[in-house]
């Protein structure tokens, strides 16, 4: 059935935790530029096919819509 302990309960190696909360931090700044990224490219792609944008006019939108991003998202 169940057991009842008395003695101590190991719980493993002492945590770092400024290690975990700067390994947190690169995370979400990753995250985040990442999906503002993969969404300014969406926009730019869609701006460069259906549009009448074409090849570097997408190209131009992507670069000063990332920029636009990393500004903001400072």
């Amino acid at each position: 059935m169940s057991e009842h302990h008395t003695g101590p309960v190991e719980t493993g190696a002492p945590m770092n935790y400024p290690e975990h909360e700067k390994t947190y931090d690169l995370f979400i700044h990753g995250a985040k530029y990442g999906t503002m990224l993969l969404v300014v490219l969406m926009i730019a792609m869609a701006a460069g096919f259906f549009a009448a944008a074409g090849f570097f006019g997408g190209l131009v939108l992507f670069i000063v819509l990332a920029v636009a991003g990393f500004i903001l998202l400072k």
